[in-house]
């Protein structure tokens, strides 16, 4: 009998150092978030290109290789299509001459 309560014992203190060695396991990877990683980097503003690149190639790293391209095929077809309808206003706006540029700073 003693024998049987000194494996019981054993197995809740493994139990309890599994449940500590889990514990700590997920706050590591919580740590190894793309987000977590560059603000530890001290790159708090996601509109950085440096932060991008890093978020790409974790994303990578992490196998979501699939998802990663899709956004990237996503922002280039954004990226064109904001830059031909930038061109197309441009195309379409009336010049400015000297003339209208007087006009309206004399309505001020």
């Amino acid at each position: 009998m003693s024998r049987l309560k000194q494996l019981e014992a054993r197995r809740r203190v493994l139990l309890g150092r599994c449940d500590e060695q889990r514990e700590e396991l997920a706050d590591r990877l919580g740590q190894l978030s793309p987000a977590a990683m560059l603000q530890g980097a001290g790159v708090t503003r996601l509109g950085h290109p440096l932060a991008w690149a890093a978020a790409i190639a974790a994303m990578l790293f992490f196998g979501r290789t699939r998802k990663v391209l899709t956004a990237v095929l996503w922002m280039r077809s954004v990226l064109v299509f904001a830059r031909r309808a930038a061109q197309l206003v441009r195309l379409l706006a009336p010049p400015r001459t000297a003339r209208t540029a007087r006009s309206a700073h004399e309505g001020d």
